[in-house]
């Protein structure tokens, strides 16, 4: 059976179209869906399962299936209502993760509110950026530096905790370069490589973009 997981999109704005497209193209399958049926054909071409729907509405939540989809994406930053009713809609038919793009500041902690897992500022999160971060899943954040290089930052492993970076010699291991250690809100550059992980603890590493399967 296939793990693979499902993604829906609901605004395909420039950064709606920006991430399905990035999914898409990686193999996954999206449900890309917009109120604007000019929209809705002009992305047809390249997004297979492409839909003018009103996600505010439960019957039609219901008819796309949305149940069945593990990630929804709501990039509807300029429709607060919009945005509210579809996080609400799909957090009550059991969608595990519905993240939200949001306009400001107070958008985020409505949405937050009514139940989004993830609130994006789209200035911050490209598009783009967000697909490859669901892509790449047990990661964090992940940022390109360069076409092949990528700085991610990522949940120490549970066989990681109390050993330390010497003894892990992550870079021979996983062909990365740690960078940084994360504790909480503190991010020390200063790393002493005999200290042992904690579990809270998030490594930032450097490493080139096709290695990264190896930290999966």
């Amino acid at each position: 059976m296939s793990t693979k997981k499902m993604y829906a999109v609901f605004g395909l704005g420039r950064y709606g179209i920006a991430v399905a497209r990035e999914l898409v193209n990686n193999g996954m399958e999206v449900i890309a869906v917009d109120t604007d049926e000019r929209i809705v054909n002009a992305a047809a071409d390249e997004l297979p399962i492409c839909k003018c729907a009103d996600v505010t509405d439960p019957d039609v939540i219901r008819q796309l299936g949305i149940s069945n989809v593990d990630v929804v994406i709501i990039a509807m930053a300029n429709n607060l209502e919009a945005s509210v009713m579809a996080v609400t809609l799909c957090k009550e038919i059991g969608v595990k993760t519905v993240i939200a793009k949001s306009a400001n500041e107070m958008h985020q902690k409505i949405l937050t509110r009514v139940g989004a897992d993830k609130v994006l500022f789209p200035e911050n999160e490209s598009g783009i950026r967000l697909a490859k971060n669901l892509l790449s899943s047990g990661f964090v954040d992940m940022v390109s530096l360069a076409k092949d290089v990528s700085m991610i930052e990522l949940d120490i492993k549970p066989e990681w905790m109390g050993k330390n970076l010497v003894e892990l010699n992550l870079r021979k291991r996983y062909s990365v370069n740690v960078v940084a250690v994360r504790r909480g809100e503190a991010v020390s550059v200063d790393i002493d490589p005999h200290a042992p992980l904690q579990g809270e603890d998030k490594l930032i590493v450097i490493a080139n973009t096709d290695k990264l399967f190896k930290l999966k």
